[in-house]
């Protein structure tokens, strides 16, 4: 059997693949330690959970709207405009089985074959893939630990090219937590007025596990919003990451767009997800707000831990729940019959001399680092640094 070419454009993520990895030492009864996904060890607020009980007696079993039911749509708009300051209509607004499929609906919908999209480096993984499975150029803008992971001005416009169709970036980011200021997103935005036809991107996933400040949107900078697609979703903030809810606003024709692809692909989200989101949207975020203090009290810990141990180095991100520390002075040590070449190599002996699993900074764009994920107890992240440094210093 012959499968389609367009599969050789990408590959499984390495985050999912460490994870599972980790899933089959677990299954042989190894004690591993995994720092590979990206999910809060939070449980949903019980009265987002209540909602989704609520829902399926009331009878919310049925097809629910492809682009979400309309009071969903609006507890989006609604959150725009409190805690953004974003004027939306409902027209500007629809809801996807995840962020993830928000950004492939934009995607597909905006490029051809050849078009280029500029992608700040690090970055998460998927974007990239994306770009190539819809026929994309993907244009890597490296920004180093020096600079906190965050490009500037000038990279940007030196990146731009006639082919140029999008920008896509993260802030919060994942995989460095790094968060643009609304005065370093101005200075982008500068580079953009020149480039009209642009569309941006912007994931917003981590908008509340910020440990810094008010989040600031591009969307907010003046002309931005008419030009910007702003992804969100529940999976972070509200612990809600098996509940596949994403959400986006943009222009009303790429919204359409947008609507008229998923149609043929997912059709709407789960029914019973989308009455929950109501819950979610329109209720409290004390509990996102607990857990960013117990995200910033884990983040010390593991920056501190990092920086303490010598050869690596580790900035003190601001948002997110990932560090994204540089390993390279490991590169050409040994352990016995162990050489690390990469940063792959140094995660796959982490994994199987330290039983603790991370991800390669290849996968993200920058083979000099590995991403840790903080999303887990903090009795696991001491347990996981006390493996780390054992196994890093065994290399010489």
């Amino acid at each position: 059997m012959s499968l389609a070419k367009r599969l050789d454009r990408i590959d499984e993520p390495q985050t999912i693949k460490m994870a599972k990895l980790s899933r089959e030492l677990k299954a042989q009864g190894i004690n591993v330690v995994d720092l590979s996904l990206g999910e809060p060890d939070f449980a949903t607020p019980e009265h987002i959970q209540y909602a989704a009980v609520i829902a399926m007696k009331d009878g919310y079993t049925k097809y629910p709207p492809v682009a979400g039911f309309p009071e969903l749509r609006q507890a989006v708009v609604d959150k725009f405009k409190r805690d953004n300051d974003l004027d939306y209509a409902i027209e500007n607004v629809m809801v996807c089985t995840g962020a993830k499929q928000c950004i492939a609906n934009v995607m597909m919908c905006l490029l051809d074959d050849g078009d280029e999209v500029v992608i700040p480096s690090p970055y998460w993984v998927t974007y990239g893939d994306l770009v190539k499975v819809c026929g994309g150029n993907v244009v890597e803008v490296k920004a180093t630990l020096e600079q906190d992971f965050k490009i500037n001005a000038a990279q940007l416009a030196a990146a731009i090219t006639p082919k140029t169709k999008a920008f896509i970036f993260s802030s919060p980011c994942n995989p460095t937590g790094s968060v643009y200021t609304m005065q370093e997103l101005e200075s982008l935005c500068e580079v953009f007025k020149k480039y009209p036809e642009i569309i941006v991107i912007s994931d917003e996933i981590y908008e509340y596990i910020n440990f810094e400040g008010k989040h600031a949107s591009i969307a907010h900078v003046p002309s931005m919003q008419a030009r910007t697609v702003v992804i969100n979703g529940l999976s972070k903030a509200y612990a809600m990451t098996g509940w596949r809810l994403g959400y986006m606003a943009g222009p009303v024709h790429l919204i359409k767009a947008c609507e008229t692809m998923q149609s043929q692909f997912t059709s709407g989200p789960n029914s019973i997800t989308q009455r929950a989101a109501i819950v979610a949207l329109n209720g409290t975020l004390e509990p996102a707000m607990q857990m960013v203090e117990a995200f910033k009290e884990r983040r010390n810990f593991l920056v501190k831990a990092l920086n303490a141990i010598p050869g690596v180095k580790a900035n003190n991100p601001p948002g997110a729940f990932y560090v994204f520390p540089d390993v390279s002075s490991f590169f050409g040590k040994k352990n016995g019959d162990i050489t690390i070449n990469n940063s792959l190599e140094l995660c796959m002996y982490l994994l199987h001399t330290a039983n603790v699993s991370c991800v390669t900074g290849d996968a993200f764009g920058d083979g000099n680092c590995i991403r840790i994920s903080y999303a887990t107890s903090m009795e696991n992240l001491v347990e996981a640094m006390k493996r780390i440094e054992k196994a890093l210093m065994a290399l010489q």
